[in-house]
């Protein structure tokens, strides 16, 4: 199986799902992640101010960084080469790069999946117990 990494700039909790305003992209990213978890599948999710070794390990990556600021992140590889930078995948894109078939992962509607747990203003912007890891809270 091919090893897929994820580069992102500095965010206030690892997925990115802090506050008042959840960008959606960010939750539509966060998903896909949680589908290919629970059926096997590891994508690394790197966060520039909590695991910044993991920038300097990937060579690709630290290459990148040289030549184009921090602003220009998220990137992603794929087997160490960079197949995208600033912008996350699409969902097709993931299954493409990552040999699984598109109706595998959730399908989304306007940027935001269908599987979007929020509910009217004002709820909780964290989604279930994996949202924010390491013991931050970002609910």
């Amino acid at each position: 199986m091919r090893t897929m990494k994820i580069f992102e700039p500095s965010m206030c909790c690892p997925a990115g799902l802090c506050g008042v305003s959840v960008d959606p992209e960010l939750l539509r990213v966060s998903t896909v992640l949680d589908t290919l978890k629970k059926n096997g599948v590891e994508v690394g999710r790197y966060n520039l101010s909590s695991t910044p070794g993991a920038f300097v390990e990937e060579a690709a990556v630290q290459s990148f960084l040289k030549h184009f600021s921090p602003s220009k992140l998220p990137v992603t590889t794929v087997d160490g080469f960079i197949v995208v930078a600033g912008r996350y995948p699409t969902n097709e894109e993931f299954a493409s790069w990552l040999d699984l078939d598109p109706t595998f992962l959730p399908k989304t509607d306007g940027g935001q999946t269908k599987t979007d747990c929020r509910e009217g203003e004002g709820a909780p912007s964290c989604c279930g117990e994996d949202c924010c890891k390491d013991g931050v809270s970002c609910c």
